[in-house]
This record gives structure tokens, sequence and C-alpha cells, in this order.
């Protein structure tokens, strides 16, 4: 078995054994939730896989996530009953087995107002009500994700002190996951999977792909990558790749609100999106004060960029829409950042993307490449499942059944074990029981103790840590994904300097 750190120097040691011409039974193109997920669940039954990544884990829509661990409810109000049931068992995995330590259970507030009839409150709370059905169905306890109610205005104002008093009539109480980190998950997922013997190249481009080889480029060099079986786990950018799959990336929209702008406490609060039947605005509260709102539901035009940019009628629309519901109408000024998460949507019959199925699909192209495309975060890990078992089936591997339903990730215990963890609440939610060999860090040289800037609680430590077991090469794999200050970017500007530094010593450190 390997060690559980991704660095610098294994990645060389690795890339240099593939590139003298080492076989592996599957490459995975993509370090995304996907491809990391399909990387553990191979390695996990003692398959060899190397993932290759043209950027860095979670370089793409990973990171741009609502931070939401679904149980299927949208689904439900479609009709999709077998996708919101996948939805919610999958939550439950993730909730009380795959990773407790990066999930915690996120109240959601219908507020219902004179625009919401009584009808809709009906359907709304029926929803609520078939959602939890779900929920007992996949055996996730109401310990971890209480049952609905409806609460009077009192305390449907005592929960969120911005809402507006004024013909507020109550609200509808639910539970649904959220994840501390999203980005967190798939560095999860990556060093796991190399636990277990995965090679994760990240700084390596797939150029083109064939059932057993991929064409790679790391700066300026290009080789050839062998394997029994090439898996596309590029998710918008898998049909650049292969003419086996054609996608509609839908792009959904967020705004990072400074702590203090809108008094939501620590529940969620769903505001309906005017002429829309099951379409919500939502305002997320962050265990750091800030609050994300979102999301939209755009088709995207064009071609897929490398990081999407958040439009201004997006600002506007999303502004508003919350603003209807908030004592004090949201402005521009509240806003301290942006990001956009594009889906990898299949593309349908025509009509809109907020309309187009989360069903996911393992394509098998004429060149012999499997395709995994569709889909969303949350069922991730089916996904994996049912892309290596595909990858079996076409390359004749032998192994067993998928392991990963009951297969914990680094860092991850149950609940109770976790508050018995004896380091920062704070590093334990992002690191579960490694924290404590993060705090150390701090305890064996002073100076990474300190927060990097003054208004952060995230230390020089936590890049350290990034660098030696995380995989990160170079500052900006810190900043937007390790430790995400990127989301606003005075914090990213504010850290700059100073991870500069510390990621310079510590891949110096590895070498």
């Amino acid at each position: 078995m390997s060690s559980g750190s991704l660095n610098a120097r294994r990645r060389e040691r690795e890339l240099d054994r593939l590139t003298g011409g080492e076989r592996v039974d599957v490459i995975v193109v993509g370090g995304g939730v996907t491809g990391a997920g399909i990387a553990l669940d191979a390695a996990a039954r003692g398959l060899s896989v190397a993932v290759v990544e043209a950027h860095d884990l979670a370089f793409g829509t990973s990171r741009w996530s609502s931070k939401l661990v679904h149980g299927g409810l949208r689904y439900l109000a479609k009709g999709e009953l077998g996708l919101a049931h996948e939805s919610a068992v999958e939550r439950g995995i993730l909730m009380m087995r795959t990773a407790p330590h990066l999930t915690r259970a996120m109240p959601q507030l219908f507020p219902l107002y004179p625009g919401t009839s009584r009808a809709q409150q009906a359907v709304i709370a029926a929803g609520l009500h078939a959602g939890d059905a779900l929920r007992r169905v996949a055996r996730t306890p109401a310990s971890i994700l209480p049952r609905p109610r409806p609460v009077p205005v009192a305390e449907a104002l005592a929960l969120s002190p911005g809402l507006a008093p004024s013909g507020l009539r109550g609200g509808l109480l639910a539970y649904d996951g959220a994840l501390v980190d999203d980005a967190r998950l798939v560095v999860s997922l990556a060093r796991t999977a190399a636990l277990l013997g995965a090679r994760i190249l990240t700084g390596v481009e797939a150029l083109s792909l064939a059932a057993d080889r991929v064409r790679v480029r790391e700066g300026s060099v290009e080789y050839d990558l062998r394997a029994r079986q090439v898996i596309n786990a590029t998710g918008v950018w898998a049909d650049t790749l292969t003419d086996s799959v054609r996608l509609r990336p839908s792009r959904g929209s967020h705004l990072v609100l400074a702590p203090g702008s809108v008094s939501v406490g620590a529940t969620s609060v769903n505001v309906p999106v005017p002429g829309e039947t099951n379409r919500f605005v939502f305002l997320l509260p962050q265990p750091d004060g800030r609050v994300y709102l979102g999301l939209t539901d755009e088709p995207l035009d064009g071609e897929v960029p490398p990081v999407p940019s958040v439009p201004e009628s997006d600002v506007d629309f999303l502004l508003t829409v919350a603003s209807s519901v908030l004592a004090r109408p949201l402005t521009r000024a509240d806003v301290i950042g942006s990001f956009a998460g594009l889906r990898p949507l299949i593309a349908g019959s025509g009509g809109r993307s907020a309309d187009l199925s989360r069903k996911h699909a393992v394509v098998t192209g004429a060149d012999g490449v499997l395709t995994v495309v569709g889909g969303k975060l949350t069922t991730y890990r089916r996904m994996a499942e049912d892309a290596v078992d595909a990858a079996l089936t076409h390359a004749n591997l032998h192994a067993g059944p998928s392991r990963t339903a009951r297969l914990p990730l680094l860092g991850a215990a149950p609940r109770d074990r976790l508050s018995l963890v004896d380091a920062p609440a704070r590093l334990v939610a992002k690191y579960g029981t490694e924290a404590p060999r993060v705090a150390a860090l701090g305890q064996v040289e002073p100076e990474f103790a300190a927060p990097l800037f003054d208004g952060t609680e995230i230390t020089a430590a936590e890049v350290v840590w990034a660098v030696r077991h995380e995989g990160a090469l170079t500052a900006e794999d810190v900043l937007a994904r390790r430790t995400r200050l990127s989301l606003v970017p005075a914090d990213a500007a504010a850290a700059r300097a100073r991870v500069q530094e510390l990621v310079a010593k510590a891949l110096a450190g590895l070498s």
C-alpha cells in the first residue's frame, strides 16, 4: 500500500515510470470529482490506475458547485424518481461513511409570503415530505437530517433575522446536506486513491485518446501513456476529446456576499423564482460568515472557457430575486466575489438547459474510449462505480465489485469521534482526523501557526500541508483550490506573496 501523500516528488517518480513504458489497467483523464472517484473505485478493487489532469485537482466544475449534497428534491418534482432515489442514497453514503468530516446538515427555510399561494405552499410541503420519505428509504437517520416541519413567523425570523417581516406568514423548514468545500472533497478522493496505489498526475494535458493509450503533453514534451482501458472523465470538455457524446453545458452562477450583508444565521433561505414552479435562488450561509447566493441555470454558447465568468445579467438576476424576501435589499456593494460552474449536461432534444436531465451516462466510443458524462457532484460515487464496471467488461479486466460505498476517505470518522479530535474545530471540519497533524506543523515551526494575513484564520501550516500532502505545486493551487482564498479576490491578493514564499520553501524541502 502507498502513502496517501501527494506531492511533487511522488508525481515525478510515478510519471517517470509511466513514460518509461509501464502499462496500467486504467487511465482516467480528468482530475475532477468524477475522475478522482473513478480512480478510487478502481484502486479499491485492486486495479492499477493513473489520473492525468491538465491543470490541478478540482480545476474545473468540481470547485464551482453550490457546495450542497442534494437529496434529489428537484428530481422528484420532475418525476425522475430513480434519480431522486439515487441522490438520496449517495447523500447518505457521503454524510455517514465516506466523508462525515467534510459534510454537515444544512437547514433550509422556505419563507412564505403573499406571492406564494396556498396551493404552491401545499406543493412545496408535499415535496419536502416526499424527500423525507426518500431519506428514510436511504436509511439516513433523522439525527443527521431532521424531518421537515412548518415554522411560525417568530421562528422563521429567529432562524433568518434578515427576512422582511411584512407579509411573512411563516415558513417550511427542511434539511439537506452541504459540503464544507467541494474542492477539498476531490483532493480527499485523490489522496485516498493514492493511498491504495493510484498515480495522480496533475499538470499533464491529454491531447488525444485511444482505447489503450493517451497522447499527453507535459510542458513542451509529448509522449504516450499506455493502459488496458482509457476513461474520459473531463466533464464539460469531454466532447473535445471524443465524438461519441454531444454536450450542452449550462452555467450556474454564484455570488459571494460579505459577512454581515445578509442576516440568515446558519439557515439557508430558498427564494422562489418569479414565474417558475420549481426553481429557487438560494442564500447559503458558510462557516466563515460569508453567504453564497446562487444559482442560475443558463445555456452556455460557444467554446467552454477554462474558468467561466459570471455575466452582469446573472448578478442582477440573483440580487433581485434574493432581495424580494429581505428586509434590506442586496446591492453590488455586498458582493465580494463570484464564481460560475458548468454542468456537463447531455444534449437533449431542445428546450431550456434547466429542463435537461441530470442523469449520467457511460458511453463507449467507436475508438473504444469510455466517456462518463452528465450527473452531478452528489452522485459522483455511483458514476465512478458504473464507469469502472464498464471498464471491466470492455477491457476484460478482472476485479470484484465496487467497495467505495463503505470506504471512508482519509480523515473520515464517525461524527461522535470527530467531536473528540484534539484540534481546532475549523481544522477538523477541513481535515478530519488529520487535523492534529496540520496543527502540529505550527507547533514545530511557530511561524507556521500564524495566519497568512490579518482577517483570515488560514495559517501558513495549511499551505505547507497542501504542498507536502495534497499535491499543490503552485501558489495558485493553494489559493484557488486548497484554501479557496481566491473566491474573494481581495483575500487572494492579501495572501499571495506569503503563499508564494511558503510554496517555494516547501517544494525545495521535497527535492
